[in-house]
């Protein structure tokens, strides 16, 4: 008879352990992913240097539009897999606006505007965006798409907390920021050869 409540505690603890932090909405009605963060006698403008850095380290996965001495906005996308037992394919994009803002001893940052783009295959059996126009994830699906859109939000909120976990250590490191700024590029001579 002990062994069915320990069952049942370890039942719940593997649930509550495996759920990610759900995407909260802003006050436009928009999914959105805000975390303040406290880094205690860090400058704004070594955090704000830590950011850039990480931005520009992801090439792929961040586009910088916009950039101040206190703030970072940048888009994003990542890609999200749908998956059958062992396989995998690519079932669409999610697009996103990164914003990240720095003060002396602390930064927050946010991403918000989540838009879904499906993937179809193209004559070459490629995975490509069947088109440019994003669908808001906040938008509600009819009954039919109801699980599958559901499954989109679950696999954007799963990879927006990766990402967020990525960039806290990003911008904890501190060895990072300073590795970026001592690159030095070589002198090219042309007069000797």
């Amino acid at each position: 008879m002990k062994i069915l409540p320990l069952l049942v505690l370890v039942l719940f603890a593997g649930v509550a352990i495996g759920q990610d932090k759900p995407l909260s909405n802003d006050e436009r009605g928009k999914f959105i992913y805000y975390e303040v963060v406290s880094l205690r006698d860090v400058s704004a403008e070594a955090l704000n240097t830590r950011a850039a850095g990480f931005l520009n380290s992801a090439t792929k996965a961040f586009k910088i539009t916009a950039e101040s001495d206190s703030a970072i906005q940048a888009g994003g996308k990542m890609v999200i897999h749908k998956t059958a037992l062992v396989l995998s394919r690519p079932s669409g994009e999610v697009k996103y606006n990164f914003y990240a803002e720095t003060r002396d001893g602390k930064y927050r940052f946010w991403l918000t505007d989540f838009e879904f783009i499906p993937y179809q295959r193209d004559r070459y059996g490629n995975f490509v965006a069947s088109t440019n126009i994003g669908t808001p994830l906040e938008r509600k699906p009819g009954k039919l798409n109801a699980a599958e859109w559901a499954g989109y939000i679950k696999a954007t909120t799963r990879e927006a907390n990766l990402l967020a976990a990525r960039f806290k250590s990003a911008m904890a490191d501190s060895t990072a920021a300073n590795g970026l700024a001592v690159k030095n590029t070589p002198v090219i001579s042309t007069q000797k050869w």
